[in-house]
């Protein structure tokens, strides 16, 4: 048993914990942040994916004690980064997800948001294919990924200023998801 000296969501922590567990471990388990998931635990899954000086990496491969000093941010930590910069209310990544209904069971959820905030933070304007190869360490098994890119594109437009377009498959954009929102409720209790 060690004493680690962890960044975490902005705060400067200490805490114990032995000298061969993985960062996913020391925040589930030592300081309850249970956002980040445990999945395979072999790096296959990415549900356990935080940032580490803003880049994205796998928390059940990473050993703790090689984060000292380092910034690690966890799906909580979102929410508030974005208002300690002058933000409102969520990420607009996480706030984009909640719009269009990317998520199901939401194992997957915390890894994705993190993966797009990431790829957010160092190209604001990605190409479907730089979404697509952001995201391609994250597993869903609940959706067919469609919703996810959606709410990534949601998330781009928005900071940009555009209105997204709406897909062929759509019959409304993500934008209007309050009005895409009544019309889903009046087809199902029909």
């Amino acid at each position: 048993m060690g004493v680690l000296h962890l960044k975490i969501n902005g705060d400067d922590l200490e805490v114990a914990a032995p000298g061969h567990w993985t960062l996913l471990e020391v925040l589930r388990y030592r300081l309850g942040l249970t956002g980040s998931k445990q999945g395979c635990d072999k790096g296959d899954c990415g549900a356990c994916t935080v940032l580490l000086d803003g880049k994205p990496v796998l928390a059940c491969l990473t050993l703790a004690a090689t984060v000292q000093g380092r910034h690690v941010t966890t799906i909580e930590g979102l929410l508030p980064a974005h208002v300690a910069a002058g933000g409102k209310g969520a990420d607009p990544v996480q706030d984009a997800f909640d719009r269009c209904g990317a998520l199901q069971c939401g194992f997957c959820q915390s890894g994705m948001m993190l993966s797009a905030r990431a790829l957010l933070n160092r190209n604001p304007q990605p190409s479907d294919a730089e979404i697509k190869d952001a995201l391609s360490g994250n597993l869903c098994r609940c959706t067919g990924y469609t919703q996810i890119l959606q709410a990534v594109e949601l998330a781009i437009c928005e900071a940009a200023g555009r209105t997204p377009t709406p897909r062929s498959w759509e019959r409304a954009s993500c934008a209007d998801s309050g009005a895409a929102s009544a019309s889903d409720s009046g087809e199902r209790s029909a």
